[in-house]
């Protein structure tokens, strides 16, 4: 075979074991050794579930085709509720907290033919931008052990650029699963809320105002093709999630080809490989007969601005438990941040109201420009803790998320792309478009893919 099983997209393994060329249990234990032979160093794989994975894919070899990731591997970030595993957030206190039952995304992939393979790793409740807990330690970038892998989605990216998976899912309230795509060189769809539902049986079941308007669950992979295939699983009303929706994935072709180029972001300079990154896209979709402007979209400081005092209405109501749970770091850089954003200074009535209106100056952005490219991160993957730094981490933070921020609070769907590697570094575009159009982001994403494939770090 060309290419070793680790190193097939979901889809392509899906073909094989279709085909019959190989068996799902091949392709599981191929996983399964390349965990073995790798996560010690990286430790993205919190609990493997190789027993379980092993039966699954025998029944899986010898029943009919079940759906379109039959006797397929997954992992599953451990803030999702997987029936026979803790769902932990990252937290000493919730190490035996086990769900009754899978959260819908996974029992969708279940029911789409897929095995649960292994579950990986977040930083504390979710609420780092970096991956590093004390239940579980510290998740490493495979391009450089000495920077983030990103968050919080950090042990789905590292464990999908390793080759330990070949699709996963994460969630996103503030980039978490952009961020790590963006660290280790791999792609994500964080989509329209409402687009794929949420739910645990695990306290607290309902999340406050902030969980509701920006967290998402989405899927994680090595190319576009898979995304959109999960897409089509993960997509739909479920009971159990009262903001998720049937909506369409295809819906009519925009009036217009254009696409906005964002190479500048206020008060902030962009890696030069960044800015080429973003060029580069721009020149692939000009060959295929786009119009490409470099221009600017509305109030992006503002946005930002609005997402963060979001937040911190909810993080400071939910401080009291935080501090049973997280430990003094993270939680010294949730109150800076409540302290740069105090609640008292911007009451809800105007947050929503502001947020609002910004919603709807987006919307008409995105009619001039059905699509946009951007930043993912507005810098390159920090050192490890530089973010909770007492004295600058916050600004980190802030700056870095200047691109990100407009996708969660503004309820917009993103894919963040690969584009190559730039001084031992992976670099990336981050596309959007306007809500319910995960279809252009997913196309565009994908004209630009084609020339530009998926990277491997060394040590993958």
């Amino acid at each position: 075979m060309e290419k070793e099983l680790w190193r097939q997209s979901a889809t392509e393994l899906a073909g094989l074991i279709y085909s019959k060329r190989v068996s799902s249990r091949e392709v599981v234990q191929a996983h399964l050794d390349r965990i073995d032979e790798v996560n010690g160093e990286i430790n993205a794989v919190t609990v493997v579930l190789a027993e379980a994975a092993l039966a699954a894919a025998d029944r899986a070899d010898t029943s009919e085709l079940s759906g379109p990731l039959h006797g397929v591997p997954f992992t599953i970030k451990e803030n999702i509720d997987c029936v026979g595993s803790a769902t932990t957030h990252g937290v000493p206190a919730l190490a035996e907290a086990m769900p009754t039952m899978d959260a819908p995304i996974v029992a969708r992939m279940k029911a789409a033919g897929a095995i649960p393979l292994a579950r990986t790793n977040l930083p504390e409740m979710g609420l780092r931008i970096t991956t590093d807990n004390p239940l579980r330690g510290r998740t490493l970038n495979p391009w450089d052990p000495d920077r983030t892998c990103g968050g919080s989605s950090g042990g789905e990216a590292a464990a999908l650029a390793t080759g330990m998976t070949p699709i996963g899912l994460g969630n996103d309230i503030g980039g978490s699963l952009r961020n790590p795509a963006y660290c280790c060189g791999i792609t994500s769809l964080k989509p329209s809320p409402g687009r794929i539902p949420h739910a645990t049986t695990l306290p607290p079941r309902d999340g406050g105002i902030s969980a509701q308007l920006m967290s998402v669950n989405g899927p994680m992979a090595r190319c576009v093709t898979d995304l959109r295939v999960a897409l089509g699983i993960l997509a739909g009303r479920d009971p159990r999630d009262p903001v998720s929706v049937d909506a369409p994935l295809q819906l009519p072709e925009p009036a217009s080809r254009k696409v906005a180029l964002v190479t500048d972001v206020p008060g902030i300079e962009l890696p030069a490989a960044t800015v080429a990154a973003i060029r580069q896209a721009g020149d692939l979709l000009a060959a295929e007969g786009w119009a490409v402007e470099e221009t600017q979209p509305p109030e992006l400081e503002r946005v930002t601005e609005i997402w963060a005092y979001l937040l911190t209405h909810d993080i400071s109501e939910m401080m009291p438990a935080l501090m049973e749970l997280m430990s003094e770091g993270p939680l010294r850089s949730l109150n800076n941040l409540i302290a740069r954003y105090q609640p008292s200074t911007m009451p809800g009535l105007q947050v929503h109201t502001e947020r609002n209106r910004l919603c709807r100056l987006w919307s008409e952005f995105f009619t001039d420009y059905p699509a946009m490219i951007g930043p993912t991160w507005c810098d390159l993957p920090f050192l490890h803790d530089a973010d909770i730094d007492e004295e600058t981490g916050i600004d980190l933070v802030i700056n870095t998320l200047r691109f990100i921020t407009p996708g969660s609070v503004l309820g917009l769907p993103s894919v963040a792309l690969p584009m190559g590697v730039a001084d031992g570094l992976p670099t990336g575009v981050q596309v959007y478009a306007d809500r319910w159009r995960e279809d252009i982001c997913l196309d565009t994403a994908e004209i630009i893919e084609k020339q530009r494939p998926p990277v491997w770090p060394p040590r993958g």
